[in-house]
């Protein structure tokens, strides 16, 4: 386990930041969403093995995006991958309003789309000191000697279960990928027990890249489907757990590009949600909106960004936690 400190750089990049926000009240135990002020984007940028990193930006207002550190990564793929790189970031804020987790699919592409079984799991309580761990599924659980792949893990905290859940596509030969989950341990550090199968369309094609967001008591999975036209679609639930996914016939991707690693979240202090997406083909990122996760419009042409990211997600931050980043700026650069 290997404890991680982001650059001097990404620290006054910070700085600048601040000087642009509001004033607002610290961090509680438990974040309210009025304290919510900002946004944080994890996500990496390409399949070169030194763009198979995380990167950070922020935005003031979810449709402004601006990179840290010079969109040069934060976090040493080296030091915290058993393959020397990562891909498709997910962060998310614990229960506890204060601990954040972040799961990487552990792969360089360079070494082919079915060389990697592993995941990595991170765990903060800045957002800039990290404590990671490798969950090797393969040489972790029996029965997964024919396991091709492991790709893009997210986490979600299941309130029934009193647990955080960490779902992902898995591919064994003569297969298609399929989405599984595993609960993680207390620290976070390794799964409790052996994936268990979360999600497969009924077409019974490959699915991959998937999202889960809870809106008014029902869990909404975003996927990406590999049917004979692939795209974005999700299913609905009451328990993450029963197997029980109603399952929508829709697209939700706006254009006619290929797209994969769609990711969701909501707009701070407002009923709105943003559903991204990767056009990975064009080197594109699209986004829409929706207050209802089922009728999704373009709003493309209100987004900027200052980089060009690949699969990632999204978290609302308090300008307080920005703060604290800002407070460590004597800190020099260094694992231990």
């Amino acid at each position: 386990m290997k404890k991680l400190k982001i650059s001097i750089v990404f620290l006054l990049l910070i700085s600048t930041f601040l000087q642009a926000q509001d004033k607002a009240q610290g961090v509680p135990p438990a974040v309210a969403e009025k304290d919510l002020t900002a946004y944080l984007f994890v996500y990496f940028i390409g399949n070169k093995v030194e763009e198979e990193a995380v990167n950070y930006a922020v935005s003031q207002d979810g449709y402004h995006y601006y990179s840290l550190n010079g969109n040069k990564p934060v976090i040493d793929s080296k030091a915290i991958s058993s393959t020397g790189g990562v891909r498709d970031p997910h962060i998310l804020r614990g229960e506890d309003g204060k601990t954040f987790y972040m799961v990487l699919t552990d792969m360089t592409s360079s070494k082919g789309w079915d060389s990697n079984r592993a995941m990595v799991l991170l765990k903060s309580t800045d957002l800039v000191n990290w404590k990671s761990s490798i969950v090797n599924i393969q040489t972790t659980f029996p029965g997964n000697e024919n396991l091709k792949r492991v790709w893009a893990p997210q986490t979600i905290y299941d309130t029934k279960a009193g647990k955080y859940m960490i779902y992902f596509s898995m591919q064994h030969a003569g297969g298609p990928d399929k989405i599984y989950y595993a609960y993680a341990n207390k620290d976070f550090t390794a799964l409790e027990g052996e994936p268990k199968l979360l999600y497969v369309p009924k077409s019974g094609n490959a699915c991959i890249d998937g999202d889960i967001i809870e809106k008014d008591g029902v869990y909404h999975l975003f996927y990406k489907t590999e049917t004979n036209t692939p795209g974005i679609k999700s299913a609905t639930a009451t328990d993450l757990t029963s197997g029980k996914w109603i399952e929508n016939d829709n697209y939700l991707q706006q254009t006619k590009e290929s797209v994969e690693g769609s990711s969701i979240f909501k707009l701070n202090n407002s009923d709105e949600y943003i559903l991204m997406y990767d056009v990975y083909k064009k080197g594109q990122y699209q986004f829409t909106k929706s207050t209802d996760l089922e009728n999704f419009t373009v709003i493309d042409n209100e987004i900027s960004m200052d980089f060009k990211p690949r699969h990632g997600t999204i978290l609302p931050i308090t300008r307080s936690e920005l703060k604290k980043n800002n407070r460590k700026m004597g800190n020099a650069c260094s694992i231990s």
